[in-house]
């Protein structure tokens, strides 16, 4: 049977609950546009944005007027000297021969030197600290480690020119030690070689007189490499602390060893820090003055032999030449430093880079 209802009947009730349903629906039309949200930053949010904002300019101001003022106090020694600055190795500034070469390769053998010996002291340090320690016991080398990173570097000086070099790295009037051996037993490789007046020492004649490696760019280097591991080993830690549980516990439960774990999760996750830790400590490295020049000589020649006495680096020639030197020689120093700053910012930076782009710097897609 067909029913039909008339105006305000049951079928235009109907209709008008259709239509009034669909006016409230939302329009999901392409041309509906979300209603904006604007939120307006208290006055805290906006202070603490100025500050912030402030602090950051500062530093980069600060490190402008640093390279300006050095490349300003050095422009007469770089138009004297030009490009031969970088490829003289003698130090005469009055007398119109001066250059950083012997210094610069100085300043760089020992600061690669001493992160060859850090980088697995830290690494193994960072690792057990992360994985290994109980939990009582890895709050007190996190201080400790930290601890060591803020020791001043004169105190390390004189640690290494009192015990470590005297004592345990060439001891006695013969130089025993590990100098004396590296030379005796890998002298066959140029860096570990030991020459006097144009010629090689067999050191492994018990009558050769040591003491021709008891004042090296070598004891420097380890003495510097105990100085930079905190500071790398504080940086490693943290990008090793970044390896997600989740992963942890799903390389467990596939039947992982604790040392396969770490190999296939933390290593990973972990290999920015590892990476920023070195650079960051080669760049405390390449800058250390007084723990290096309580123990070397300046010895004002290029060599990449590590072991014999003498050598230098930039930071050492400009603490021990600045009190002497005329207002020529001043600027000569000064381009020295900008090229210690120009050095050790590319380091620095080079850093940051690898840091920001690593897993473990990087944010979380999740």
């Amino acid at each position: 049977m067909h029913h039909e209802s008339g105006p305000g009947g049951p079928g235009t009730s109907l209709v008008e609950g259709d239509e009034a349903e669909r006016s409230a629906a939302p329009d999901s039309s392409p041309a509906a546009t979300p209603r904006p949200l604007l939120a307006l930053p208290s006055t805290a949010d906006r202070t603490y944005q100025w500050v912030t904002s402030g602090a950051g300019a500062t530093v980069l101001a600060i490190m402008l007027f640093v390279g300006l003022f050095l490349l300003l106090r050095a422009a007469d020694a770089i138009g004297r000297a030009g490009w031969s600055f970088l490829t003289t190795a003698a130090w005469q500034p009055d007398g119109g021969s001066f250059g950083i070469a012997a210094m610069l390769t100085g300043t760089v053998l020992i600061g690669l030197t001493a992160i060859v010996i850090a980088v697995p002291l830290a690494v193994g340090t960072a690792l057990y600290i992360s994985e290994y320690a109980p939990t009582r016991l890895r709050r007190l080398l996190i201080n400790l480690v930290d601890l060591m990173a803020a020791v001043p570097s004169v105190v390390y000086g004189l640690w290494g020119f009192f015990l470590l070099q005297p004592q345990l790295l060439a001891k006695g009037p013969q130089g025993e030690g590990l100098p004396r051996w590296l030379a005796t037993y890998l002298g066959w490789i140029p860096i570990f070689e030991v020459q006097q007046a144009g010629g090689a020492v067999d050191l492994s004649d018990p009558a050769t007189s040591g003491t021709i490696v008891t004042s090296s760019m070598f004891i420097a280097a380890v003495v510097v490499a105990l100085m930079v591991a905190p500071v790398a080993c504080s940086i490693m830690r943290e990008g090793f602390s970044q390896a997600p549980a989740g992963e942890r516990e799903g390389a467990y439960a596939l039947g992982s060893t604790k040392w396969g774990m770490i190999r296939s999760v933390v290593l990973p996750f972990g290999a920015g820090g590892i990476v920023g830790g070195t650079m960051l400590g080669l760049g405390r490295a390449l800058g250390e003055t007084i723990a290096v020049a309580m123990i070397l000589s300046l010895a004002f020649d290029v060599k990449i032999r590590i072991l014999e006495n003498g050598g230098g680096s930039i930071p050492v020639l400009i603490v021990l030449k600045y009190g002497e030197g005329s207002v020529f020689a001043i600027s000569a120093l000064m381009a020295a430093g900008l090229s210690l700053f120009l050095l050790t910012l590319v380091v620095n930076f080079g850093a940051s880079a690898v840091i920001a782009r690593s897993r473990s710097g990087a944010v979380s897609d999740a």
